[in-house]
């Protein structure tokens, strides 16, 4: 009896200790890898061709730089979300712009840009065309904003599945929950906190979405597979869908090909999702959209599956024979 309890004990505390491991890791190694790689720009005006060349030439891999004709285009490319910025090419000189509400890591990457574009004159101006919200202009809160979030969601999950025995009882949780949390992330950070311009409903659907998709797919995935469902779904969202959703940064900061895989979680996805929805009038938003979608419905039908999975069972387990 000692040994076995001798023997769980340290398989616990190695387990507890490489789980500790493999979460800082998880955390910081991505922090760490920080740069850009290949982030969308726009070089529009005369001479163009050249200093995209020049770009490529000086700063390889940096960048992937799109030549357009004017500054509306650049503008629009912007505003589209294609771009996080542009380098206007005028007789005057470069003019860069920005787009803060887009990535403030990328736009401050561009204001260092400004100063090595004029040569021996004064740095190019910068204007940032799609700015972040005054309230929060270096984006800190709004990415603060998602780890809670997502932990809040995954406790719910928990929470409804170890409480309510019933998985369709469970899904009813999981739908009123997702409505509630929507409300009132918006409320926060709409209202009293002023992380993002609005529109209420908008903000209040990502969030409602984002709940749905985590709450709905580890509640599911613990009334189809079990408790290690719950755990298989808590670490996949905790350890690669925080570190990897780029919410802080921008997914193309991140080492390839791991930023563009964080948008295919529900953290990234929402990050990218309540940028485009609140700052730019929904540009950009199809994919994010899509990926909570997915992972909601995922949710919803494997709590379908436990549903009837359960009835099954018990069925099962009255037609035994009964031992003498």
């Amino acid at each position: 009896m000692q040994s076995s309890l001798a023997k769980r004990t340290a398989g616990v505390a190695v387990g507890a200790a490489l789980l500790q491991l493999l979460m800082i890791l998880a955390f910081t190694w991505p922090v760490t890898r920080t740069a850009p790689r290949d982030v969308p720009i726009v070089v529009a005006g005369p001479g163009a061709a050249a200093t995209a060349e020049r770009l490529e030439r000086t700063r390889p891999g940096v960048f992937d730089v799109a030549v357009l004709t004017g500054a509306d285009d650049a503008r629009a490319a912007i505003a589209d979300r294609e771009a996080y910025g542009a380098i206007v090419t005028t007789p005057s000189g470069p003019r860069v712009l920005t787009a803060s509400a887009a990535s403030p890591m990328v736009a401050q990457q561009l204001t260092e840009l400004a100063g090595n574009l004029a040569g021996a004159r004064p740095a190019a101006p910068v204007q940032d065309v799609v700015a972040a919200d005054p309230d929060d202009p270096r984006g800190a809160g709004l990415a603060s904003l998602v780890l809670p979030l997502i932990m809040s969601s995954l406790a719910a999950a928990v929470l409804l599945t170890f409480a309510v025995p019933s998985a369709a009882w469970r899904a009813a949780g999981v739908l009123l929950f997702a409505v509630l949390g929507g409300l009132g992330v918006a409320g926060l950070a709409y209202g009293w906190l002023s992380l993002v311009p609005g529109p209420y409903l908008a903000v209040a659907g990502v969030a409602g979405l984002t709940v749905l998709a985590v709450t709905g797919a580890v509640a599911g995935l613990g009334a189809a597979v079990g408790r290690a469902g719950i755990g298989i779904g808590a670490l996949t969202f905790l350890l690669l869908g925080n570190p990897l959703s780029g919410i802080t940064t921008a997914p193309e900061m991140l080492p390839e090909p791991w930023g563009a895989i964080g948008q295919f979680l529900p953290p990234g996805a929402a990050g990218t999702l309540i940028r485009s929805a609140t700052f730019f009038d929904g540009a950009g938003a199809g994919a994010p959209l899509a990926v909570l979608l997915a992972w909601s419905a995922a949710g919803l039908a494997l709590l379908g599956v436990g549903a009837l999975r359960k009835p099954r069972t018990e069925a099962a387990r009255e037609s035994d024979p009964v031992p003498a």
